[in-house]
Parts: structure tokens; C-alpha cells; sequence
């Protein structure tokens, strides 16, 4: 009978060994590691795909980016945020060109906070190293109780933010105004210390606690244009989302997000452009 048990307990963990190594490998294969990666774990999300977690102590933090490049696409992932006090923490998914000072990113970051107290979800767009385009969101759920899904879909048109399918943002292509159009991106997420701004604009810092924090990531999607040395090939189907605009209906929806999610908003920051706000703000 002992021999029978310890056989199967045998199996079993020889079963979960490899279930590892397949999530290694498929993680090996999409991406490649930012920082430590004894930080990064792997596991089967018990649905037949792959769950990567992200984790950050007083070491190092830990993220990871995509192998290719793509100039426009539909990017989308589940995550699941750090639970209890998340103040200083900083979770990401974005794209970006790079770190010149003329760099396009699309971003979206999640700032933590105190127990009890609501993440800040922060969205922004840099187009030519210009900025400073925030519109940050308290979610009408707790991102850290269970996974949800974040979405960016980047066009010539416009770049639309959604969170669970709701839209909540988008930012449109002005002829006369920086949008990024030409710098093929990088997918990135990243877990990290963001103590000297991220919470209460650096007022509460990280709380280190016994445990790393940790954020979990499952059903990535990347459908875009890749692009290698000079040229960009786009996938099957990609017209679906190449020429997509919201429609009336959808507008409604980041209308409704505006209303009653909406904590700040860069066109509403007098102090932050004395001289006036930038040039899309305004439009429609």
C-alpha cells in the first residue's frame, strides 16, 4: 500500500514537473525575461493554457517583453493584481518603442493603494516622447479578487482601451497632432516598485511584507502587424481591428465610464497646462 502511495505521489509530482516545463517553454518561446527570473513563476491556469505570475520583493521586481515587434495589432491579457495593502506597487501592461526621448507607449498601469482602498488603473499615450495624456479609473470591481481581462487595440485611427469588453477610453488620430503611426512596439508587463509616485503621488510608500507580492497573467493575445527590419506583415483577419471605431453604442459605454469611474483626467488639469491644454483636448 506504502509503495502503491508513493508511487502515484511519484506521478503526480513528475505530471506537475512537466506542466512546468511546457509553461516555461511556451513563455520562452512569446517572450523574454526584464530582471530577475527567479521572479517569474509558471503553471497550467487548469483551463488547458498557461498562467505566468510576476513577482516583487525588496530585491528586485520582475516583468517580461515580447520577442516581436508590431506596428498596430489588438493586444489583450487576464490579470490578477497584488491583493492587500498594494500601496508603492506598480502592475503594467503596455507597448512601447523603446526609451528615447522620442518614444511611442501605450500604457496601461495599475497603481496600488492601501487596504481597503481602490487600485487606480492609469491609461496613457506617448506619441513622439509627448505625454502626459492620463486618464485614470477607479474600477467599478476589485482587480485583485479574480482575473479580468484588459484589452488595447491600436489602429491608424485611434487607440481604444477596454477593461472585461467596456470600453473605457479612446484617444483618436489628429492629422495635425502626434499619434503613433510609425515606431514599431514591444509588449510589455512589468511588476515593480513605484514608491516615489504611484501612491497618493509618492506620499504612501511600499509596505514590505514576509511574502513577495505577486500578479498573475493568463490568456495573453497579441493579433497585430509584425515587424521585421523594414516591413510589417499583418495576420489574417487583423481588418477586424485595423479599421475599428467605436460605435455609438460603445461610446455610450465610455461615456458611462467617464461619469462614474473617471478620478482624473488630463484636459481637466488647469494647473498642469497653464498655457493651455494640448491640442486634441476638447475635440471629438
Amino acid at each position: 500500500m506504502a509503495a502503491r502511495l508513493a508511487a502515484r505521489l511519484s506521478l503526480l509530482a513528475l505530471l506537475a514537473l512537466v506542466v512546468v516545463l511546457t509553461a516555461k517553454a511556451d513563455f520562452d518561446e512569446q517572450f523574454e525575461v526584464i530582471g530577475d527570473r527567479d521572479h517569474i513563476g509558471y503553471k497550467d491556469d487548469g483551463n488547458g493554457g498557461q498562467e505566468f505570475s510576476l513577482e516583487l520583493d525588496q530585491e528586485s521586481g520582475s516583468g517580461f517583453k515580447s520577442k516581436a515587434k508590431y506596428l498596430f495589432g489588438e493586444f489583450s491579457v487576464r490579470m490578477k493584481l497584488v491583493d492587500g495593502n498594494s500601496a508603492g506597487t506598480v502592475t503594467s501592461f503596455y507597448l512601447t518603442s523603446g526609451e528615447s526621448s522620442t518614444h511611442d507607449e501605450i500604457d496601461i498601469e495599475f497603481m496600488g493603494n492601501s487596504s481597503g482602498q481602490p487600485y487606480v488603473m492609469n491609461t496613457n499615450v506617448w506619441a513622439s516622447g509627448d505625454g502626459k495624456k492620463e486618464h485614470q479609473f477607479y474600477l467599478w470591481f476589485d482587480p485583485s479578487a479574480d482575473f479580468h481581462t484588459y484589452k488595447i487595440t491600436w489602429n491608424p485611427k485611434n487607440i481604444i482601451f477596454e477593461v472585461d469588453n467596456v470600453p473605457v477610453r479612446t484617444f483618436k488620430n489628429y492629422d495635425d497632432l502626434p499619434f503613433p503611426t510609425s515606431r514599431p512596439m514591444e509588449v510589455h508587463a512589468t511588476l515593480w516598485d513605484g514608491s516615489y509616485w504611484a501612491t497618493q503621488h509618492g506620499n504612501v510608500k511600499i509596505h514590505w511584507r514576509p511574502d513577495p507580492f505577486v500578479v498573475s497573467y493568463r490568456a495573453y493575445h497579441a493579433n497585430g502587424c509584425v515587424h521585421s527590419k523594414n516591413s510589417s506583415r499583418c495576420p489574417d483577419g487583423s481588418d477586424a481591428w485595423m479599421h475599428r471605431e467605436l460605435g455609438d453604442e460603445e461610446l455610450r459605454t465610455v461615456a458611462w465610464a467617464e461619469r462614474n469611474c473617471l478620478s482624473y483626467n488630463y484636459c481637466a488639469d488647469g494647473w498642469r497646462f497653464p498655457k493651455g491644454f494640448p491640442g486634441e483636448c476638447g475635440r471629438k
